[in-house]
Protein backbone atom coordinates (compact mmCIF):
# COMPACT_ATOMS: atom_id res chain seq x y z
CA UNK A 1 0.00 0.00 0.00
CA UNK A 2 0.59 3.37 -0.87
CA UNK A 3 0.68 7.04 0.24
CA UNK A 4 0.52 10.05 -0.92
CA UNK A 5 -0.86 13.40 -1.60
CA UNK A 6 -2.46 15.99 -4.25
CA UNK A 7 -3.53 19.41 -4.92
CA UNK A 8 -6.54 18.27 -4.12
CA UNK A 9 -6.99 14.69 -6.11
CA UNK A 10 -4.99 12.12 -6.98
CA UNK A 11 -2.34 10.70 -4.95
CA UNK A 12 0.02 7.64 -4.38
CA UNK A 13 3.27 7.57 -2.90
CA UNK A 14 6.03 5.36 -0.68
CA UNK A 15 5.76 4.30 3.24
CA UNK A 16 8.72 5.09 5.53
CA UNK A 17 12.04 6.41 4.58
CA UNK A 18 14.46 6.67 8.11
CA UNK A 19 16.64 8.91 6.63
CA UNK A 20 19.54 10.28 9.47
CA UNK A 21 17.31 8.60 12.34
CA UNK A 22 14.36 10.33 10.97
CA UNK A 23 11.22 8.16 10.49
CA UNK A 24 8.96 9.95 7.99
CA UNK A 25 6.38 8.63 5.40
CA UNK A 26 7.67 9.44 2.00
CA UNK A 27 5.27 10.73 -0.74
CA UNK A 28 4.47 11.17 -4.17
CA UNK A 29 2.41 13.68 -5.76
CA UNK A 30 -0.21 12.64 -7.74
CA UNK A 31 0.77 13.94 -11.16
CA UNK A 32 3.46 11.27 -10.66
CA UNK A 33 0.69 8.74 -10.76
CA UNK A 34 -1.54 9.31 -13.08
CA UNK A 35 -3.64 11.78 -14.41
CA UNK A 36 -7.26 10.17 -13.47
CA UNK A 37 -7.79 8.89 -9.61
CA UNK A 38 -7.35 5.22 -9.64
CA UNK A 39 -10.49 3.04 -8.61
CA UNK A 40 -8.81 1.68 -5.58
CA UNK A 41 -7.59 4.95 -4.08
CA UNK A 42 -8.73 5.97 -0.92
CA UNK A 43 -8.88 9.24 0.96
CA UNK A 44 -7.15 10.04 3.97
CA UNK A 45 -7.96 13.84 5.04
CA UNK A 46 -6.93 17.17 3.86
CA UNK A 47 -4.54 19.04 5.36
CA UNK A 48 -2.93 22.62 4.27
CA UNK A 49 -5.02 22.45 1.37
CA UNK A 50 -3.43 19.15 0.58
CA UNK A 51 -5.38 15.83 0.08
CA UNK A 52 -3.97 12.85 0.89
CA UNK A 53 -4.28 9.11 -0.54
CA UNK A 54 -3.94 5.48 -0.32
CA UNK A 55 -3.73 3.44 -3.03
CA UNK A 56 -2.11 -0.28 -3.21
CA UNK A 57 1.16 -0.45 -4.97
CA UNK A 58 3.76 -2.89 -6.73
CA UNK A 59 6.97 -1.49 -6.54
CA UNK A 60 10.47 -3.63 -7.34
CA UNK A 61 11.93 -4.18 -4.00
CA UNK A 62 15.69 -5.33 -3.37
CA UNK A 63 15.75 -7.16 -0.19
CA UNK A 64 15.37 -6.91 3.69
CA UNK A 65 15.39 -3.88 5.34
CA UNK A 66 16.75 -3.41 9.25
CA UNK A 67 13.76 -1.97 11.21
CA UNK A 68 14.73 1.41 12.78
CA UNK A 69 15.88 1.91 15.93
CA UNK A 70 12.87 2.11 18.79
CA UNK A 71 10.64 0.17 16.53
CA UNK A 72 8.85 -2.79 17.85
CA UNK A 73 11.09 -4.61 15.12
CA UNK A 74 9.44 -8.07 14.91
CA UNK A 75 9.56 -8.42 10.91
CA UNK A 76 12.24 -6.57 8.55
CA UNK A 77 11.04 -4.25 6.00
CA UNK A 78 11.98 -4.37 2.31
CA UNK A 79 13.67 -1.62 0.21
CA UNK A 80 12.76 -0.54 -2.77
CA UNK A 81 14.67 0.04 -5.93
CA UNK A 82 14.62 3.58 -4.85
CA UNK A 83 16.29 3.34 -1.87
CA UNK A 84 12.92 3.51 0.43
CA UNK A 85 12.22 1.15 2.93
CA UNK A 86 8.67 -0.22 3.82
CA UNK A 87 7.63 -0.91 6.74
CA UNK A 88 4.56 -2.51 9.30
CA UNK A 89 2.49 0.44 10.41
CA UNK A 90 2.89 -1.89 14.05
CA UNK A 91 6.98 -1.37 13.75
CA UNK A 92 7.37 2.23 13.36
CA UNK A 93 3.53 3.28 14.09
CA UNK A 94 4.96 4.88 17.31
CA UNK A 95 8.66 6.82 15.31
CA UNK A 96 6.16 9.19 12.90
CA UNK A 97 4.54 12.30 13.78
CA UNK A 98 0.96 12.53 14.83
CA UNK A 99 0.12 13.52 11.52
CA UNK A 100 1.67 10.83 9.67
CA UNK A 101 0.42 8.15 12.17
CA UNK A 102 -3.13 9.35 11.38
CA UNK A 103 -2.75 8.70 7.87
CA UNK A 104 -0.85 5.56 7.96
CA UNK A 105 -3.36 4.31 10.23
CA UNK A 106 -6.42 5.27 8.77
CA UNK A 107 -4.72 3.64 5.20
CA UNK A 108 -4.50 0.45 7.19
CA UNK A 109 -7.83 0.44 8.44
CA UNK A 110 -9.67 0.93 5.10
CA UNK A 111 -7.61 -0.97 3.32
CA UNK A 112 -8.39 -3.71 5.35
CA UNK A 113 -12.00 -3.19 5.31
CA UNK A 114 -12.23 -3.23 1.52
CA UNK A 115 -9.94 -6.64 1.31
CA UNK A 116 -12.51 -7.76 3.91
CA UNK A 117 -16.03 -6.45 2.22
CA UNK A 118 -16.04 -7.28 -1.04
CA UNK A 119 -19.25 -8.55 -1.15
CA UNK A 120 -22.85 -7.47 0.13
CA UNK A 121 -24.00 -8.84 3.29
CA UNK A 122 -27.53 -9.02 2.30
CA UNK A 123 -27.47 -10.30 -1.31
CA UNK A 124 -24.13 -11.76 -2.21
CA UNK A 125 -23.88 -9.40 -4.89
CA UNK A 126 -20.24 -7.50 -5.66
CA UNK A 127 -19.64 -4.03 -3.78
CA UNK A 128 -18.29 -1.02 -5.34
CA UNK A 129 -16.05 1.25 -3.48
CA UNK A 130 -18.18 5.43 -3.15
CA UNK A 131 -17.83 8.42 -1.13
CA UNK A 132 -13.67 8.55 -1.85
CA UNK A 133 -13.07 4.93 -0.47
CA UNK A 134 -15.44 5.62 3.17
CA UNK A 135 -18.44 3.55 2.00
CA UNK A 136 -19.27 0.77 -0.39
CA UNK A 137 -22.72 0.45 -2.76
CA UNK A 138 -23.73 -3.20 -3.27
CA UNK A 139 -23.91 -3.58 -7.00
CA UNK A 140 -26.94 -5.75 -6.76
CA UNK A 141 -29.61 -4.49 -4.52
CA UNK A 142 -27.96 -0.63 -3.69
CA UNK A 143 -27.19 -0.91 0.13
CA UNK A 144 -24.84 1.08 1.06
CA UNK A 145 -22.23 -0.26 3.99
CA UNK A 146 -19.10 1.67 5.74
CA UNK A 147 -16.39 0.80 7.50
CA UNK A 148 -16.40 -1.33 10.52
CA UNK A 149 -14.57 -1.63 14.09
CA UNK A 150 -14.75 -3.81 16.81
CA UNK A 151 -13.99 -2.74 20.25
CA UNK A 152 -11.45 -4.34 22.55
CA UNK A 153 -10.72 -3.53 25.91
CA UNK A 154 -7.32 -3.45 27.34
CA UNK A 155 -6.58 -3.45 31.54
CA UNK A 156 -3.90 -2.56 33.17
CA UNK A 157 -4.30 -4.82 36.28
CA UNK A 158 -2.35 -3.57 39.47
CA UNK A 159 -1.97 -4.79 43.12
CA UNK A 160 -3.25 -1.74 44.32
CA UNK A 161 -0.69 -0.53 46.90
CA UNK A 162 -0.73 3.30 47.51
CA UNK A 163 -2.13 5.24 44.20
CA UNK A 164 -0.95 3.01 41.37
CA UNK A 165 0.03 0.44 42.67
CA UNK A 166 3.77 -1.53 42.68
CA UNK A 167 3.09 -4.47 41.13
CA UNK A 168 1.55 -4.91 37.70
CA UNK A 169 -0.34 -8.50 36.54
CA UNK A 170 1.18 -9.33 32.76
CA UNK A 171 0.58 -12.28 30.71
CA UNK A 172 2.08 -14.03 27.42
CA UNK A 173 0.01 -15.69 24.77
CA UNK A 174 1.33 -18.95 23.26
CA UNK A 175 2.29 -17.59 19.98
CA UNK A 176 4.00 -14.70 21.17
CA UNK A 177 8.01 -14.41 20.79
CA UNK A 178 10.09 -16.11 23.99
CA UNK A 179 9.97 -13.60 27.54
CA UNK A 180 7.21 -11.40 25.66
CA UNK A 181 5.01 -10.21 28.44
CA UNK A 182 2.08 -7.12 28.01
CA UNK A 183 -1.28 -6.19 29.67
CA UNK A 184 -4.40 -8.24 29.31
CA UNK A 185 -6.79 -8.02 26.87
CA UNK A 186 -9.92 -8.93 25.12
CA UNK A 187 -13.21 -8.31 22.65
CA UNK A 188 -16.23 -6.26 23.52
CA UNK A 189 -19.21 -9.06 23.23
CA UNK A 190 -22.64 -8.49 22.14
CA UNK A 191 -24.36 -6.43 24.90
CA UNK A 192 -21.66 -5.93 27.13
CA UNK A 193 -20.37 -2.71 28.98
CA UNK A 194 -16.68 -1.75 28.43
CA UNK A 195 -16.71 -2.17 32.47
CA UNK A 196 -18.05 -5.58 32.26
CA UNK A 197 -16.12 -6.60 29.20
CA UNK A 198 -13.30 -5.79 31.33
CA UNK A 199 -14.35 -7.97 34.54
CA UNK A 200 -15.29 -10.26 32.34
CA UNK A 201 -11.94 -10.99 30.12
CA UNK A 202 -9.58 -10.45 33.38
CA UNK A 203 -11.25 -13.38 35.11
CA UNK A 204 -11.51 -15.41 32.24
CA UNK A 205 -7.65 -15.18 31.27
CA UNK A 206 -6.39 -14.98 34.71
CA UNK A 207 -9.09 -15.71 37.34
CA UNK A 208 -8.93 -13.15 39.42
CA UNK A 209 -11.68 -10.30 40.30
CA UNK A 210 -10.78 -6.53 39.79
CA UNK A 211 -12.22 -3.56 41.37
CA UNK A 212 -11.85 0.20 40.75
CA UNK A 213 -11.98 0.14 37.16
CA UNK A 214 -11.30 3.46 35.55
CA UNK A 215 -11.00 4.93 32.19
CA UNK A 216 -7.26 5.75 30.75
CA UNK A 217 -7.51 6.27 26.91
CA UNK A 218 -8.19 4.73 23.55
CA UNK A 219 -5.95 4.04 20.48
CA UNK A 220 -7.06 2.68 17.19
CA UNK A 221 -6.24 -0.78 16.02
CA UNK A 222 -6.43 -2.00 12.32
CA UNK A 223 -5.17 -5.48 12.96
CA UNK A 224 -7.81 -5.99 11.38
CA UNK A 225 -10.21 -3.36 12.52
CA UNK A 226 -10.42 -2.58 16.38
CA UNK A 227 -10.02 0.29 18.55
CA UNK A 228 -8.19 -0.81 21.80
CA UNK A 229 -10.11 1.24 24.81
CA UNK A 230 -7.86 1.23 27.95
CA UNK A 231 -8.58 1.23 31.86
CA UNK A 232 -6.71 0.17 34.94
CA UNK A 233 -7.65 -1.95 38.21
CA UNK A 234 -6.65 -3.20 40.70
CA UNK A 235 -6.76 -7.12 41.81
CA UNK A 236 -5.50 -9.12 44.75
CA UNK A 237 -1.92 -10.04 44.13
CA UNK A 238 -2.51 -13.06 46.62
CA UNK A 239 -5.52 -14.02 44.53
CA UNK A 240 -4.63 -17.38 42.98
CA UNK A 241 -3.91 -17.13 38.65
CA UNK A 242 -5.90 -19.44 36.60
CA UNK A 243 -4.85 -19.25 33.35
CA UNK A 244 -6.87 -19.59 30.35
CA UNK A 245 -6.03 -22.94 28.68
CA UNK A 246 -4.34 -21.92 25.00
CA UNK A 247 -4.88 -18.26 25.27
CA UNK A 248 -2.60 -17.61 28.44
CA UNK A 249 0.59 -19.30 28.13
CA UNK A 250 2.06 -17.66 31.64
CA UNK A 251 1.10 -14.93 33.81
CA UNK A 252 2.84 -13.04 36.75
CA UNK A 253 3.26 -10.14 38.77
CA UNK A 254 5.95 -7.65 38.20
CA UNK A 255 7.27 -5.39 40.47
CA UNK A 256 7.73 -1.59 38.88
CA UNK A 257 11.49 -1.95 39.40
CA UNK A 258 11.31 -4.77 36.71
CA UNK A 259 8.96 -2.52 34.10
CA UNK A 260 11.39 0.48 34.66
CA UNK A 261 15.13 -1.25 34.32
CA UNK A 262 13.23 -2.99 30.68
CA UNK A 263 12.20 0.55 29.42
CA UNK A 264 15.43 2.13 30.92
CA UNK A 265 17.15 -0.82 28.69
CA UNK A 266 14.70 0.06 25.50
CA UNK A 267 12.24 -2.18 26.17
CA UNK A 268 14.03 -5.50 27.86
CA UNK A 269 15.64 -7.27 29.74
CA UNK A 270 16.68 -11.34 30.65
CA UNK A 271 13.11 -12.55 31.35
CA UNK A 272 11.03 -9.77 30.22
CA UNK A 273 10.40 -8.24 27.19
CA UNK A 274 7.76 -5.20 26.79
CA UNK A 275 5.28 -4.31 24.11
CA UNK A 276 7.23 -1.43 21.61
CA UNK A 277 5.61 2.20 21.98
CA UNK A 278 3.86 1.37 18.96
CA UNK A 279 0.64 -0.27 20.95
CA UNK A 280 -1.16 1.54 23.98
CA UNK A 281 0.11 -1.58 26.22
CA UNK A 282 3.56 -0.53 25.83
CA UNK A 283 1.93 3.49 26.47
CA UNK A 284 0.31 2.42 29.58
CA UNK A 285 2.87 0.38 31.14
CA UNK A 286 5.27 3.00 30.90
CA UNK A 287 2.97 5.48 32.37
CA UNK A 288 2.36 3.21 35.39
CA UNK A 289 5.78 2.44 36.21
CA UNK A 290 6.94 6.12 35.62
CA UNK A 291 4.00 7.72 37.79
Amino acid sequence: MSLGQSRPSVASGRIGAPQRGVVALSLRAAADIQADRPDDAVLLGTLDGVGYWAVPADEAMTGEAVPPPNSWGLWPGVRSTSGEEWHDLRAVGGLLDDTAAGLFTTAVALRGWHDRAKFCACCGAAVRRIAAGWASECTGCGREEYPRTDPAVICLVHDGVGVNGERVLLARQPVWPPERYSVLAGFVEAGESLEACVEREIAEEVGVAVRGIRYLGSQPWPFPRSVMIAFAAEADPDAPLRLADGEIEEARWVPREEVLAALEAGGEIPGLRLPGATSIAGQMLAGWALA
